[in-house]
């Protein structure tokens, strides 16, 4: 609607929701910009370049110059997925994989430590040992889908190499490496409740395969360990026969290619793990269980061991590319950053491995050089140089035909100072792994934070009784200033992209699309500064009410900027991002405390003629309209505050009612203390037992079956109250279904089971809960829809909420682990409570409950489990009720079950602010405004200070999942602010 020449009125919800929206495209060019593009080399097609000689002193030349024979005949590589470093060398793998740890105690083998970067999801770490580059972070997400391989890697040079290759297992391969394999079979890894049969399909082509000869190398890639892990983390019953079953595969595999080997040439068994797992059973972080995997290379060409093993020494995951390279004869990938891992060449001439380091410290210097401007002054390529020119001395001598001590220890010497330069070459290249695209991630930020800026000064006029304000359409939009800024922009746009030497994501666009987002900063720009003129102007002009003086703040009021302002300080440490968790469970324990004392004066102090506690009087008195449903008439001013007094000590305040009252915080209190020790979360303390641990233990399942049945039941109760009859009966057996999916899957039993059922994938009865989920969203909908366009009823408009809100809860309900349900039923008791005793009885604004409702949905984020690390993403929500991988449904069932908190105390949020139209028609308006500025706080001081923290230590393992989560978060909550806007439509009715 317009009002006047060229100026139009927008309510507070609809410009939240806009603002929002253009956020969230701020943050997605500002995470494209952010998660690079690693190191790369030459493209694939130009990496068959001649290998260089072998290093010669002057006026002589080498006669090696091709690349050395491969040292071995076949190699077999047995990945198995989250095989930790424990499983193989601590005591699980001396009690079920003995045939494996007597190889490494007493066979002729090699144990290693490989360690893994974060990012510790499959996609990335197979790119890393078979490219032996480090992955960018953004792999993560690529990891659901992946494309194939583009970069120099193993498998297409071994390709290319005439060698013949079979691949059984996780299709990953398939996707990543597509034509590459003579003969495949892919398993879908993402179907996280089969431990059997993805491993069975591996299995089955074993016996065949190896009697044949026509292969040259066999990958077989192991899932069940990780699906396991998924379901019922490392300590589960399933771990010990799933290792055992792993120790007889291998042992079968050893056996043959020792009996099929030739004198001229052995054959190499390799078995790795491509990262490990967390406490938990997941993997995607930095802790030691996910980042430390075993790599054994068992060969006869080893010496054999004599005694147990004492520490494994520690490699890196990529080293794993180029000591294959070097043992198939292959060129070393162009982009790999890993070094030879000297041992396993250990038994070849010391010409041959000065060959083999010269080779991978001449791919590394050329990696270097290709990516470093001054890569001349690098220590890497310095130390690489001497070592070259130690080796053609070593050389001369050795072509003279010296075969004295001097020239092995000269050798050895050289081999020293080969091994020091790949290290130091290698730190390098891993450092500089990436490079920002730090102009899309400047544009990005501009963008995020001109809307927070906008926000900010937007303030009064949102939260204003209309809730609404006027937009200039004609000054920002046709003002000189406008044009003039556009112009500069699209000078800078067209200054930057011709002289960037990298490739950057925001000038690959198309220039309609640059010219409309720099007419979009313009617009952004101008408006921030029309709205400060307006402030300053309206500083001038004299109070039109003088004698009325601004309310002041409450406590309350102080907890929350406070509240807000510390938090946002407190992203900037790596420890309290890791920890999170403590800030929102500090917050929401002293908001309780806040609002016991609040309850205390109201009640207690009310008595004492004191003006300071007159709003708090109004309030009771009002409850007491409320209540008798007298809602028309006028709340009594001021002056008539010691009859409210009077009144409402009398009538109101009476009973158990007021005892309730003061108890709730401190009920609320012991529900989140018991909410605390439910998960454990986090960095530092994660490790540490916790009652969910204590509950998926496999001996304690019926204590969990039992929580589960009362859970089940709670939630029933507490959600039912104010739904229709049909939602009523749809919802009981929702969650009768629930419970049946559980027991289906195995985590619970049946009080007439007996253990021996078998467990299925519980396909049919996750089905079976999705439609009463759609079922009950469905009517609650058509409630909406009745409300909006027919009537504008607000009760059928608040059941019809609640229905929506209650078919949520169902859904979560079903994807939450079983030790999880607790937590949904907290979250709706303290909801009832706080509605019933706290926020109606001490009539707080929107405001106020939309950041309460904030804060209670970022700690019950955590309560869940979750932390801001990758691993807590509990995967296995993403498959309930789907017998194959179909991405767009998992994606939205992870994204839900892991922001549930956030995303139900957000609904109830909309559910209550309904129905406090009648007292505030602004309510929904003011409380989606607040929502937005919550959030668009956090996002955009963290994306300034991401980018200033950008080389930290920590950027990959705390900084990067953080960003990643928050972008979601900007993303769900601008979703959740269009929902809000579309239920406050026909707000300018109540108005006028």
């Amino acid at each position: 609607r317009r009002r006047g020449r060229g100026r139009m009125r927008l309510r507070s919800g609809v410009f939240a929701s806009s603002c929002l929206l253009v956020q969230a495209l701020g943050v997605a060019l500002f995470l494209r910009g952010f998660f690079p593009v690693p190191v790369r080399s030459l493209p694939r097609r130009e990496a068959r370049a001649d290998p260089p000689a072998e290093p010669a002193p002057a006026g002589m030349v080498s006669n090696w110059t091709k690349i050395p024979p491969p040292l071995f005949k076949k190699v077999v590589i047995v990945l198995i997925d989250a095989l930790r470093d424990d499983f193989v060398f601590g005591s699980k793998g001396k009690q079920f994989m003995p045939y494996t740890t007597q190889v490494v105690e007493k066979g002729t083998s090699y144990s290693f430590i490989a360690e893994a970067k974060p990012p510790t999801v499959t996609m990335p770490r197979i790119k890393a040992l078979m490219t032996g580059s480090i992955p960018g972070f953004i792999d993560v997400v690529v990891n659901l889908n992946s494309p194939a391989l583009l970069d120099d890697n193993l498998i297409w040079q071994a390709k290319t190499a005439g060698k013949r290759i079979i691949f059984y297992g996780d299709d990953t391969w398939v996707k990543l490496f597509p034509k590459h394999f003579v003969e495949y079979d892919g398993t879908t890894s993402f179907f996280v409740s089969d431990f059997t049969e993805v491993d069975d399909n591996v299995t089955r082509h074993l016996d065949r395969v190896l009697k044949r000869e026509d292969w040259d190398l066999l990958i077989l890639h192991y899932l069940g360990l990780d699906h396991i892990g998924h379901m019922t983390g490392p300590n589960s019953p399933l771990v010990g026969p799933k290792l055992r079953e792993m120790d007889n595969i291998l042992k079968k595999i050893h056996i043959s290619l020792l009996s099929k080997e030739e004198a001229s040439l052995p054959n190499l068994l390799v078995v790795c793990g491509d990262h490990g797992m967390s406490e938990t059973g997941s993997h995607g972080g930095s802790s030691e269980g996910e980042v430390h995997t075993p790599l054994l290379f068992i060969s006869s060409a080893f010496e054999k061991r004599n005694g147990p093993l004492a520490q494994p020494e520690h490699v890196q995951q990529t080293d794993l590319a180029s000591t294959l390279a070097i043992g198939l004869g292959l060129p070393i990938s162009r982009n790999s950053v890993g070094n030879l891992i000297l041992p396993v060449v250990g038994g070849k001439t010391m010409r041959e491995q000065l060959r083999f380091v010269h080779l991978n410290g001449f791919q590394l210097s050329r990696l270097l050089q290709q990516n470093t401007p001054a890569y001349e002054k690098d220590p890497g390529y310095e130390h690489f140089k001497i070592a070259e020119k130690s080796h053609g001395n070593w050389i001369k001598l050795y072509l003279e035909g010296n075969n004295s001590e001097i020239l092995l220890n000269l050798g050895k010497k050289v081999l020293k100072q080969y091994l020091e330069a790949l290290k130091t070459l290698s730190s390098s290249l891993s450092k500089q792994v990436a490079q920002y695209d730090m102009y899309s991630m400047m544009v990005g930020t501009v963008i995020i934070i001109e809307v927070l800026l906008l926000l900010l000064l937007s303030v009064p006029k949102a939260l204003s009784k209309r809730a609404e304000f006027e937009v200039p359409l004609s000054p920002p939009l046709f003002s000189l200033l406008f044009y003039l800024m556009c112009l500069l922009l699209c000078a800078v746009h067209v200054i930057v992209c011709t002289s960037a030497e990298s490739l950057c994501y925001f000038c690959s666009m198309s220039w309609l699309t640059a010219v409309g987002v720099m007419m979009l900063i313009s617009a952004l720009m101008c408006g921030i500064l029309s709205a400060i003129a307006k402030i300053f102007e309206n500083s001038r002009l004299p109070p039109k009410n003088p004698t009325v003086s601004s309310s002041s703040w409450s406590e309350i009021d102080v907890l929350i900027l406070a509240g807000t302002i510390g938090h946002v300080l407190s992203l900037g440490a790596s420890s309290f991002i890791e920890e999170e968790h403590q800030t929102w469970y500090f917050l929401i324990n002293t908001l309780c405390l806040v609002l016991c004392q609040e309850l205390c004066r109201n009640y207690f102090l009310l008595k004492e003629c004191d003006p300071q506690h007159s709003t708090n009087v109004k309030q009771s008195f009002d409850s007491i309209r409320e209540t008798s449903e007298c809602k028309n008439i006028d709340i009594p001013a001021a002056s008539n505050s010691k009859l409210g007094k009077a009144t409402s000590s009398s009538e109101f305040i009476k009973g158990s009612d007021k005892w309730i009252s003061i108890a709730t915080p401190l009920i609320i209190l012991t529900c989140c203390r018991l909410l605390r020790s439910l998960n454990q979360t986090g960095v530092q303390w994660a490790h540490r037992p916790d009652f969910g641990h204590w509950l998926t233990s496999s001996e304690h399942k019926s204590e969990l079956s039992f929580l589960a049945a009362v859970s089940l039941l709670m939630i029933f109760f507490l959600v039912q109250r104010r739904c229709s009859l049909v939602s009523k009966i749809a919802m009981a057996l929702g969650l009768l279904g629930v419970y049946s999916y559980r027991a289906a899957i195995g985590n619970v039993i049946f009080p007439w089971q007996h253990g021996g059922k078998d467990i299925s994938k519980g396909i049919t009865e996750a089905r079976f809960v999705y439609v009463f989920v759609l079922g009950i969203v469905f009517t609650g909908t058509k409630d909406l829809l009745k409300s909006q366009v027919i009537s504008a009823d607000s009760s059928m408009k608040s059941t019809g909420l609640w229905e929506v809100y209650s078919g949520l809860v169902l859904l979560a309900a079903l994807l939450f682990r079983p030790h999880n349900l607790p937590v949904l039923v907290f979250c709706l008791l303290i909801q009832t409570m706080m509605t019933k005793y706290i926020w109606r009885p001490l009539k707080f604004d929107a405001a106020q409950i939309t950041i309460m409702h904030y804060w209670f949905g970022q700690a019950f984020f955590y309560f869940q489990g979750n932390s801001n690390g990758i691993a807590t993403v509990d995967v296995s929500a993403g498959f309930v009720g789907l017998d194959s991988y179909v991405e767009i449904p998992a994606i939205f069932l992870t994204a839900f079950a892991t922001y549930a908190g956030p995303l139900l105390w957000a609904i109830h949020l909309l559910c209550y602010l309904s129905s406090e139209v009648s007292r505030n028609p602004a309510a929904v308006g003011h409380g989606c405004f607040c929502y937005a500025l919550m959030r668009s706080i956090p996002v955009a001081i963290y994306v300034v200070l991401v980018t200033g923290l950008r080389y930290h230590l920590f950027i990959w393992s705390v900084f990067s999942p953080k960003l990643l989560y928050e972008g979601v978060h900007v993303f769900i909550t601008a979703a959740v602010c269009l929902f809000f806007t579309a239920m406050d439509q026909n707000h300018s009715h109540r108005v006028q």
